[in-house]
């Protein structure tokens, strides 16, 4: 119950800081954990993630259906499970949509080859742009080479161990998505040489690799969760860039 009683915690924090950065609106987003076999905790339908509780959380089965809470579960709950179902090795999964990261997904243009060291050592090289579909429909095979998605005329999906890097994920992809706007303004982003961005995918396949499968708490607790510290990814930038001056 400890464990439990901290995703709760994590979420409802996760779920507010949404709301605060301007990632959603109304009752725009949602916020998935998983907590064991069959259970994932979420976030409810109908409610402002500024507004979210622990309180007002639900606990849903692997179909979809409520075991625990007073409130329904989100429409779009089916494209969480199938994230789920496609990644067994994730604590966790985000939807949101943060305004330039989804000017790109709605425009249906995604960032092209990648045109910075750092985002590709920590998310890969790249951020897939997943063809439009309801949720229901998507199988999401994208998530076999990425932990983050743009959904064509929809938002972002991120996903983690737990729910700080799914956040931060998000984080960086809008912050990609705020240069490559300029970029765009400017002429057009420049792709990094083939070379390097391979040897920096190499790096990011060592630094998140796949892990075996664990609930959000484990995740939250676990030191050897897939995440690096920004010295750590910066001190393998750094020396990926030497090879290249």
């Amino acid at each position: 119950m400890i464990a439990e009683e901290r995703v709760r915690a994590e979420l409802v924090e996760t779920s507010r800081e949404l709301h605060a950065r301007g990632w959603v609106a109304n009752h725009d987003g949602n916020v998935t954990a998983r907590l064991g076999p069959g259970r994932f905790l979420s976030t409810p339908t109908a409610i402002s993630k500024g507004a979210v509780s622990s309180e007002s959380l639900i606990v849903v089965d692997g179909m979809g259906e409520v075991l625990q809470g007073t409130r329904k579960a989100f429409s779009e709950l089916k494209l969480h499970l199938a994230a789920y179902r496609r990644r067994p090795d994730i604590g966790c999964c985000i939807h949101a949509h943060p305004p330039t990261a989804t000017g790109f997904a709605v425009a249906r243009r995604s960032f092209g080859p990648p045109f910075m060291a750092e985002p590709v050592v920590s998310i890969g090289r790249e951020v897939p742009l997943v063809d439009f579909g309801m949720p229901g429909d998507l199988d999401l095979d994208e998530l076999g080479r990425a932990d983050v998605l743009l959904l064509a005329n929809h938002g972002v999906l991120a996903v983690g161990p737990d729910l700080e890097t799914a956040l931060l994920r998000i984080e960086l992809v809008e912050h990609m998505a705020k240069i490559a706007l300029v970029a765009h303004q400017l002429g057009g982003p420049v792709a990094l040489p083939e070379s390097l961005v391979a040897s920096l995918q190499k790096k990011h396949e060592s630094l998140f690799r796949e892990q075996p499968a664990m609930d959000a708490g484990q995740a939250s607790s676990a030191p050897a969760a897939p995440s690096a510290s920004g010295e750590a990814a910066g001190s393998i930038v750094a020396d990926a860039l030497k090879r290249f001056r």
